[in-house]
């Protein structure tokens, strides 16, 4: 089993928006290999935004400020 540093438990949260324990995990699992964690990661990432895109926003605000010099 490869030796897993919080740096590239960091990188790798970094890279995907996973958490922390979870980046950890998954690298323990596949024995450092960042590219396939990687890999994992975004595809689940990508199955849980899928889920919510056909509910519809029933609320909800967007607000721009434009300064008067620029």
């Amino acid at each position: 089993m490869a030796k897993i540093t919080a740096d590239e438990i960091r990188k790798l949260k970094e890279a995907t928006g996973a958490p922390v324990m979870r980046a950890k995990k998954l690298l323990e699992e596949l024995n450092g290999n960042f590219k396939k964690a990687e890999e994992i990661l975004r595809k689940e990432g990508f199955e849980k935004v899928a889920k919510r895109a056909d509910r519809a926003t029933a609320q909800g605000l967007i607000e721009t400020y434009v300064h008067h010099s620029g």
